[in-house]
């Protein structure tokens, strides 16, 4: 099975495995030109074949490498650690560091992913601990790449950077923005608003030191308004502003439902206004924008939701794809090496560019 691009599937992961990982395969092939890409699905051989089998995918390329061990969802990271050698998660990442395969998917337990993709891969950036999370989040403009959103609850200046290189990265491949710009998120745009991490990754990133396209500071109701391509921010902040836009997106769900069922008048207005609902609907369902990768990793991971469709899982193999296939590694590496410029680590990583004071 020759082919350019292998993309190493975790088959066991998620709220329902099989079904969902060989779905969301079938629905990419569909909508997709799949030339030269290849899938490596690692877990219960038996079970992978019957969803091959049942969905028709006896001619799809794909091959299966069985795998004893299942991570559970509620497994703690340092267990996933001890006994995860030989599961299908496991196995996934690994096919990444021998080169077997491009890219990695797994819709399974997020601590764990994280926890093992860090322990195969390592990391490629000296000032991170553990890779980034990105959002890929619904604008009035389109899609705006959100990150940190959990992994790295603080982060000092030098992580800030690191973030905005992967997230620009990020938002080039998979979004196909010619040249993002990059916002920090703050709680002002003024150059003395936020602490003191925030600033200085502000005076560096505006001193033009790293090649990304600055805007400068952002504030929260940027994000939904689309005001840049890519926001910065630290894990804790960002897994915070996540769940908030969650947590409203369903409220405000939940009113417009009770408002359009609550009599006749409103049942026939929300008959005729159903076309564009459905068009709402489509443009915030996180099915659609599924796949969030583990930024920062020697090598290209990607987190699905656990309780994705098919359609969801199909999103997730999208990322993975369009970062397989672009210059994203390359481009991360080279501002990485600008970035050692600016951070001399050998005089404990004392900036060498301009500070906001």
């Amino acid at each position: 099975m020759p082919s350019d691009t292998v993309i190493s599937l975790d088959a066991m992961g998620g709220d329902h495995g099989p079904p969902v990982v060989l779905g969301g395969v079938r629905d990419y092939l569909r909508q997709n030109d799949c030339t030269g890409l290849a899938f490596l699905v690692h877990g219960d051989e038996v079970a992978i074949r019957a969803e091959i089998v049942r969905l028709r995918l006896d001619d799809a390329p794909i091959r299966i490498r069985h795998a004893e061990k299942v991570i559970a969802s509620d497994e703690k990271p340092a267990q996933a650690m001890r006994r995860g050698k030989g599961s299908s998660l496991w196995n996934a990442i690994e096919a990444v560091k021998t080169g077997e395969a491009s890219a990695a998917v797994s819709a399974g337990n997020t601590g764990a992913l994280m926890a093992i993709s860090k322990l195969i891969l390592r990391m490629s950036a000296p000032g991170l601990e553990r890779p980034a999370i990105v959002a890929s989040w619904p604008t009035l403009k389109g899609h705006t790449a959100v990150l940190d959103v959990g992994a790295n609850v603080g982060s000092d200046a030098e992580q800030l950077i690191e973030f905005a290189i992967m997230g620009e990265a990020f938002q080039s491949a998979v979004h196909g923005v010619a040249r993002p710009t990059v916002g920090l998120l703050n709680i002002g745009s003024e150059d003395i608003k936020g602490h003191d991490e925030v600033r200085e990754a502000h005076g560096i990133l505006r001193s033009g030191a790293v090649d990304l396209e600055y805007h400068g500071f952002v504030e929260g109701d940027d994000i939904a308004k689309g005001t840049v391509d890519v926001v910065v921010t630290d894990g804790f902040t960002g897994n915070v502003a996540l769940k908030t836009a969650e947590g409203t997106a369903r409220f405000i769900s939940t009113l417009l439902k009770e408002a359009l069922g609550s009599g006749l008048q409103s049942k026939v207005g929300a008959l005729i206004a159903l076309p564009a609902l459905k068009k709402m609907s489509r443009r915030i369902d996180p099915n659609a924008i599924n796949g969030g990768p583990l930024l920062g990793l020697n090598g290209i991971v990607v987190k699905s939701h656990g309780g994705a469709t098919p359609q969801g899982f199909a999103s997730a193999i999208r990322v993975a794809v369009n970062l397989a296939r672009s210059d994203y590694t390359a481009k991360v590496a080279a501002n990485l090496k600008r970035l050692d410029a600016v951070f001399d680590h050998s005089e404990g990583d004392k900036p060498a560019g301009e500070t906001v004071q």
